[in-house]
């Protein structure tokens, strides 16, 4: 193949080489920063053209805990991914040393990942490959999180993996799901634990059918984190923990009843050791340094020194670059093909030229402009004229990104165009005989950025002068970074949606009385919140809804947390709100829905 290089970047050897590409370490000409850069000689345009959406969501990705990427280059001889490069050892060169970790080391390599992992999935990332070759660990004892090549959106199926760490329903080709990395990542555990697979066989039929049906033998896990294993290796996803953030909180809990509050400083310690033995791998050892405070301004326009620097005498190289490149990672990275050795899952380029997947960890991510739009329109054409009366929803825009914008603002008018919809098959069920459907919008935006915006609707019409009242109302939630609409399971923690944890949420929120609202207490028969109501209903007798939206959401309103209720009718019983600060209610949240949660300005009603 004809090798083509970045005019930026002065290449200081190759580290690995495969039939469509090759990886090398380089360092920027100007700042002095080591890089690892992956080019690809002959690259996929639809492959590239297909994952820019999700590359940019990648780039938003920022955790301590996950290889950073840079930018995405793509030239007439081919593309490139230019990465972060770090001091470290792959996890796989680590246990082929060393065998079995000391516990306290293996619980800290598997909350790094897991942190990294819910980084990952907070923006809607399944990585789908975790094993011990994409674990880096640092000389400092930190491990972080490589190589998104096969990752996808939460929700896509296939049966891209490798085979020994492989979930359930990876081997079904199933959608993929935080679940699944979890899975992958207690199998990782029980190696570093043990020092053996949790699963080995001669062939992949018989792997497969292991992973589906065999139980895991957990003989050889110390006795206070078999729990932890089983809960993480179920074999039905629904029973792992639901998140890597949720999973996180149960290590915590089961490591230090089993090695006491300072087991996180003996697991450093003892990581950190069994990297340094291995430090004649670390992919920087025949390069300099960047100086402190140089940065990665010209590479990427982000910083990469490390916390530590250069260790002093007997130190090794501890923590001088934050991001990974490794003996096993560039080695899986190389042989992985196409998609993989492009990095074409994690970067993404336009026909104009670079698009930088990370901006300057100094820097917040571009901040959302919110604003409010209304819809006046009068539409004929139907059974019925149908009058919609400065009808509003808000926008969000200044992403940088059209693509993840149009999702986002597809779902914040969505209550608008169901309510059309619904108003067009009610014209056609109750003729009209002349006579206008009359619908709107009762607005209030909530939270509005920097990662999540929050609007409570209710709905109002007037069904051609015949049934006046309201169709019933919604709360959309969305995350600004995938797009996503958030449902009651994404915000609460999984106890939360539990009779229990229903009864403990409402004891804490105060109902907020309206002045055209009734009081709950005329409204509801036995005064309680039900788990069914966090779901949505069929509404059989809505003409053209198969289903109605939650009788409670989650509304995160600017200043407070409230529970919405809202549904059809017209003795006002479906529009009102229960609130209560968000201190009272954190710990019933999941842990990234609370990470989401800085102030805002107050809430808007129109």
């Amino acid at each position: 193949m004809d090798d083509w290089r970045l005019r930026e970047f002065t290449e200081d050897r190759e580290l690995g080489r495969g039939g469509q590409g090759r990886v090398v370490l380089a360092r920027h000409t100007t700042s002095g920063t080591p890089v690892a850069i992956k080019y690809l000689v002959r690259a996929d345009a639809r492959a590239v053209a297909g994952l820019q959406a999700e590359a940019q969501m990648l780039g938003r990705l920022t955790s301590p805990y996950v290889a950073r990427l840079y930018r995405f280059v793509e030239s007439e001889q081919g593309a490139a991914i230019v990465m972060e490069a770090i001091n470290g050892a792959s996890l796989k060169e680590v246990l082929r040393e060393h065998g079995a970790l000391a516990p306290e080391a293996a619980l800290l390599v598997l909350k790094g990942s897991l942190l990294g992992l819910a980084a990952a999935h907070a923006v809607g990332v399944v990585h789908r490959d975790y094993k011990p070759a994409n674990v880096v660990v640092r000389a400092d004892g930190l491990s972080k999180l490589v190589d998104f090549g096969v990752a996808v959106l939460a929700g896509a199926g296939s049966s891209a993996g490798t085979p020994v760490y492989m979930a359930p329903e990876q081997w079904r080709g199933e959608p993929a799901a935080p679940a699944t990395d979890v899975y992958a990542a207690t199998c990782v555990f029980v190696e570093c634990v043990t020092g053996h697979r949790p699963f080995a066989a001669a062939d992949r039929v018989a792997l497969m059918n292991q992973h589906l049906s065999a139980p895991v033998d957990v003989a050889d896990v110390p006795e206070p984190l078999r729990p932890l294993v089983q809960a993480g290796m179920a074999k039905n996803p629904a029973e792992r923990p639901e998140s890597a953030a949720e999973f996180v909180t149960w290590l915590e809990i089961a490591a230090a009843a089993a090695y006491g509050s300072d087991w996180e400083r003996r697991g450093v310690r003892a990581l950190a050791a069994a990297a340094v033995a291995l430090a004649a791998l670390f992919p920087l050892g025949a390069l300099a340094l960047a100086p402190a405070g140089a940065g990665a301004a010209g590479a990427a326009g982000a910083t990469t020194a490390g916390a530590g620097g250069a260790a002093g005498a007997g130190g090794g190289t501890a923590g001088t670059v934050g991001t990974s490149v490794s003996k096993g990672f560039l080695a899986t990275a190389a042989g992985k093909g196409t998609a993989a050795a492009a990095g074409t899952a994690v970067v993404a380029a336009t026909a104009g030229g670079a698009i930088y997947a990370r901006q300057d960890s100094t820097e917040p991510p571009p901040a959302p402009v919110v604003t409010m739009a209304a819809d006046s329109r009068t539409l004929t054409g139907g059974p019925a004229t149908i009058q919609i009366q400065n009808a509003r929803y808000p926008t969000v825009s200044g992403l940088g990104d059209p693509a993840l914008e149009r999702r986002i603002n597809t779902q914040l008018r969505g209550p608008l165009d169901r309510l059309i919809e619904l108003a067009r098959a009610g014209a056609r069920e109750l003729p009209c005989e002349g006579e206008p459907v009359r619908i709107g919008t009762e607005t209030t935006l909530g939270m509005r950025g920097p990662r999540l915006v929050s609007v409570r609707y209710f709905q109002t019409s007037d069904w051609c002068k015949k049934a006046d009242g309201s169709p019933g109302g919604e709360v959309v939630t969305v995350d600004l970074r995938t797009g996503r609409r958030l449902t009651a399971a994404d915000v609460f923690r999984p106890g939360t949606l539990t009779a229990g944890g229903v009864s403990r949420l409402q004891a804490r929120v105060e109902e907020r009385r309206e002045e055209y609202g009734r009081r709950w207490a005329d409204c509801s028969p036995d005064g309680r919140f039900k788990v069914s109501d966090f779901r949505p209903k069929e509404a059989p007798s809505a003409p053209g809804r198969q289903t109605a939206p939650p009788y409670l959401n989650a509304f995160l309103a600017a200043g407070e947390f409230r529970i919405a209720v809202l549904s059809g009718g017209s003795d006002g019983c479906g529009n009102l709100n229960f609130g209560a600060p968000y201190a009272s209610v954190r710990d019933l949240l999941k842990p990234e829905i609370a990470a989401m949660l800085p102030a805002a300005p107050s809430p808007e009603r129109t």
